[in-house]
């Protein structure tokens, strides 16, 4: 993320379910939890630390952690190897069949860059 000063943050992901009900847990590169959200129509949880926290959608809870909205629509389609381009967001899929996404947002504010390495 471009901020000042800049952001950046890796980590691994698992991912499963569908945009509307899933579940994302990110750990840290060393193999720690770092967090679970388990999104539904219902709602998003977010479980972190021993805590539990409510979310009315995935945009309110990605915008209040992370500063902007993550395109979680758009990151299902991505790693579909599809493009997603009423996302806000400029997928590069030109590696996919290597395991590399490059996403970039310019607008609105941060401008932010999303890199995924997929492992089978």
């Amino acid at each position: 993320m471009q901020s000042e000063p800049p952001q950046s943050w890796s980590a691994s992901f698992d991912l499963v379910g569908t945009p509307v009900k899933g579940e994302l847990t990110l750990s840290s590169p060393l193999g720690s939890s770092l967090a679970t959200v388990q999104w539904s129509p219902d709602g998003v949880v977010l479980i972190q630390s021993g805590q539990t926290r409510q979310f009315s959608s995935m945009d309110h809870l990605t915008s209040e952690l992370g500063g902007g909205a993550l395109p979680v629509v758009a990151l299902f389609e991505w790693l579909g190897g599809r493009q997603a381009p009423d996302s806000g967001w400029d997928a590069d899929l030109s590696r996919f069949d290597e395991g590399r996404i490059l996403a970039s947002r310019n607008a609105p504010l941060p401008v932010a860059e999303l890199r995924l390495i997929i492992e089978p």
